[in-house]
C-alpha cells in the first residue's frame, strides 16, 4: 500500500516538476525573463560579419525599428540612415537606404558598408534576451544590443 501511494504521489508531482522547472529566472527575483521585440528599441551594433570575418562595429551604429510607420532609421557609423521596413516572425524585409552622404574615417566607412549590405532585401532576424542578430542572405550578420 506505501509503494502504491508513493508512486501515486511521484506521478502527480513530476509534471509540476517539469513544468516549473523549464523556466529561466533572471537576476534572482524569481521573475521569468522578458524577450525583448525587436521594434521600439534602439539596437546598439557591436559587431559585424562579412565574408567570414568578424569585426567590432565602428563609431557608434544603431538601428530601430518602428512597427506602426514601416521605417528603420539610424546610424550606420558615419552616417543617417531611413529605409522602409516590414517586420514579421523571424524576417524583416527593408527597403533601398536613404543616407546622408557625409565622408569619414576609413574604419567607420567599413563599418557603414557593411550595414548597408543589410537592405534592399531581406534579413532573418532573432532577438535572445538584450540581443538582437541579423543575418542577410548574403550572409552578413550583424549582432546589436538594445540600449539602456
Amino acid at each position: 500500500m506505501d509503494k502504491q501511494r508513493f508512486t501515486l504521489a511521484v506521478l502527480t508531482i513530476l509534471p509540476l516538476v517539469v513544468a516549473c522547472g523549464s523556466e529561466k529566472a533572471t537576476g534572482g527575483s524569481g521573475s521569468v525573463a522578458e524577450q525583448r521585440p525587436v521594434t521600439g528599441v534602439d539596437w546598439q551594433v557591436r559587431g559585424i560579419t562579412a565574408d567570414g570575418a568578424t569585426t567590432k562595429a565602428q563609431g557608434k551604429p544603431y538601428l530601430t525599428f518602428d512597427a506602426k510607420k514601416g521605417k528603420v532609421g539610424g546610424r550606420l557609423g558615419c552616417n543617417a540612415v531611413n529605409a522602409t521596413a516590414t517586420v514579421r516572425t523571424a524576417h524583416i524585409t527593408l527597403g533601398r537606404p536613404s543616407t546622408t552622404r557625409m565622408m569619414c574615417d576609413a574604419s567607420l566607412m567599413g563599418t557603414e558598408r557593411a550595414l548597408l549590405g543589410l537592405f534592399d532585401g531581406q534579413v532573418g532576424y532573432r532577438v535572445d534576451h538584450d540581443t538582437l542578430t541579423l543575418t542577410s542572405g548574403n550572409g552578413t550578420i550583424v549582432r546589436a544590443v538594445a540600449a539602456k
